[in-house]
């Protein structure tokens, strides 16, 4: 027998082989996120920049309180989100959430610099080189009453304020 050699498979081939179950899987993925964007706030909803056909059915979908009715609308969301780029609206929806990496990573940097303003001294003026807009009188009595409450073993209440000040302090944008 002669081995036969296969032409490799375009992209058109490819997409012939998904499979119907994994289609019905893409398409309830969309339908999900259709979902989470008819629970967003109107003025969320602007600032995802969605397409005006999606937008519109996104927003009948709030107004809609009959169960069967809602289904179906939510159907139509997910048929149109297939137009709309996923991509960009999930990873818009975890900054909102939290959940990005990159906000993660902003986070963790945040609280890198709190643990450092509040064990070390060269600290503050480390940070106030890096960010000379930030106030430096606020972070040193934040600061005191960091070390203040840990000693005299009262809640987190600076330790927290601290936290919020820097956040804006870093993440502002220049």
């Amino acid at each position: 027998m002669i081995p036969v050699a296969t032409a490799p498979t375009s992209a058109m081939e490819e997409e012939l082989e998904i499979s119907k179950t994994q289609r019905k899987r893409e398409m309830q993925a969309l339908q999900n996120l259709g979902e989470e964007l008819v629970a967003l706030s109107p003025d969320k909803l602007a600032g995802l920049g969605l397409p005006t056909r999606l937008l519109d059915a996104v927003l009948e979908a709030k107004r809609i309180s009959k169960f069967g009715a809602l289904r179906r609308q939510m159907q139509y969301v997910g048929r149109l989100m297939r137009d709309a780029d996923a991509d960009v609206i999930r990873s818009q929806l975890d900054v909102w959430k939290g959940t990005s990496v990159t906000e993660t990573a902003r986070l963790h940097a945040i609280e890198r610099w709190r643990t450092r303003l509040v064990e070390d001294e060269l600290a503050l003026g480390e940070l106030l080189g890096q960010f000379p807009h930030a106030d430096a009188q606020r972070l040193r009595a934040l600061i005191r009453n960091v070390k203040r409450e840990a000693a005299a073993k009262k809640p987190p209440k600076s330790f927290r304020e601290l936290f919020q000040e820097l956040r804006g302090v870093i993440l502002r944008p220049d």
